[in-house]
């Protein structure tokens, strides 16, 4: 099911049982109940729940995206890496230049079209990528220099190696979802609290009470879905993207 029809159905079902429990309560209210005579006390709580629960929101999309940020920091540092080894190794001899080129672009291009989908798919990286990344790393450590030139290259060709599996490593520490099963429970249970002290001030049922109140449910529906959005920063739609790959390899097709 696309995202933005999750995101609709999600938002539209908030704005639903909002109005159908404001209609029910409407129906099975006291006949001498008054609306305007809502304590000041429970409009003070109720203006603080929602002071606070937009802070919570806050600093939880806050967090999701410094995560997806994370993640897109991490991708773009393993290919810059990567490009940096394919353009260093040219003072080696022809054969060995070649063949570490080849095993760079055969990594890069299992990463782009076979990795990123098991990525968003099942949340990890494949051990054929691990594998294809030890082989270039056997390619760059097992060449002995054989003039000074070529030594002056080696150690900074083993740098990049070292970086960019290490920025791999961090790549998939970085595939499953970032914010823990009791935030989201928070958030939920905010959610709930939240909407239901509308009902605490006894609203009534005209159009414009409805109206708010659905839009107010609508809202927090879309924050909720924002968040969980971010919180996978591989697998949906706002995702940290492969371009990196692509941009500094283009003869790799994605």
């Amino acid at each position: 099911m696309p995202e933005w029809l999750v995101l609709t159905l999600a938002m539209l079902a908030a704005c639903v049982v909002v109005v159908i429990i404001t209609l029910v309560r409407h129906r099975t209210a006291a006949e001498d109940e008054d609306p305007s005579e809502t304590p000041d006390v429970i409009e003070y709580m109720t203006m603080w729940i929602g002071v606070v629960y937009a802070i919570v929101l806050g600093l939880a999309i806050a967090g999701v995206w410094e995560a997806r940020s994370t993640a897109q920091d991490h991708v773009q540092s393993e290919a810059a890496a990567l490009h940096e080894i394919s353009e260093r190794v040219r003072v080696y001899p022809a054969d060995v230049r070649d063949r570490i080129r080849e095993d760079v672009n055969a990594y890069v291009g299992h990463v782009v079209t076979t990795e990123w989908k098991t990525m968003a798919d099942d949340g990890r990286v494949t051990e054929r990528g691990t594998e294809l990344l030890d082989r270039v790393r056997a390619d760059v450590t097992d060449y002995q220099p054989k003039t000074d030139f070529e030594a002056q290259a080696y150690q900074p060709l083993i740098d990049q190696v070292t970086a960019a599996d290490q920025a791999r490593n961090a790549r998939a520490e970085s595939t499953g979802a970032t914010m823990p099963g009791v935030v989201w429970f928070g958030l939920l249970g905010g959610a709930v609290v939240t909407i239901g002290m509308v009902f605490a001030l006894q609203i009534r049922r005209t159009l414009r009470e409805l109206v708010l109140a659905g839009l107010f449910s609508a809202l927090i529906a879309f924050l909720l879905f924002l968040i969980w959005d971010f919180d996978a920063p591989y697998s949906r739609g706002v995702t940290a993207s492969a371009e990196p790959f692509l941009h500094l390899f283009p003869h790799i097709g994605g």
